[in-house]
């Protein structure tokens, strides 16, 4: 949940789903001040968060390529606002990521939002 106050007696602002890729903009001790894809601010509790870096497509449809370059094959494809784990930054733009189902790949970042 997040709130539009470090309080969980604020006003609830969004639920997102676990995984979900935000910013962390400040922290407290409890609560962090996060910035999600779109940019909106909120709050949300420290202990909320897991330490898996994720990425969300923000490209009407993005490509995942073998190796990082235009030229590799195509290894998958994924739709706008899915979610992505984020497995490593490879040089050039490049960012390799693995789909639920396990695929793996290489996306140029400019497609995603979060890493």
């Amino acid at each position: 949940i997040l709130y539009d106050a470090p309080s969980t007696a604020a006003v609830p602002m969004f639920i997102v789903t676990r995984g979900y890729p935000l910013e962390i903009v400040s922290t407290t001790d409890a609560w962090l001040k996060v910035k999600d894809h779109a940019g909106a601010l909120t709050w949300i509790e420290r202990r909320a968060l897991a330490p898996r870096r994720t990425v969300v497509v923000t490209a009407a449809r993005a490509d995942a390529r073998e190796r990082p370059e235009d030229s590799a094959p195509v290894a998958f494809a994924a739709a706008q606002n899915v979610l992505l784990d984020l497995v490593e930054i490879a040089p050039g733009g490049w960012l390799r990521v693995r789909h639920a189902d396990g695929a793996t790949g290489y996306m140029r970042a400019s497609l995603l939002w979060g890493d």
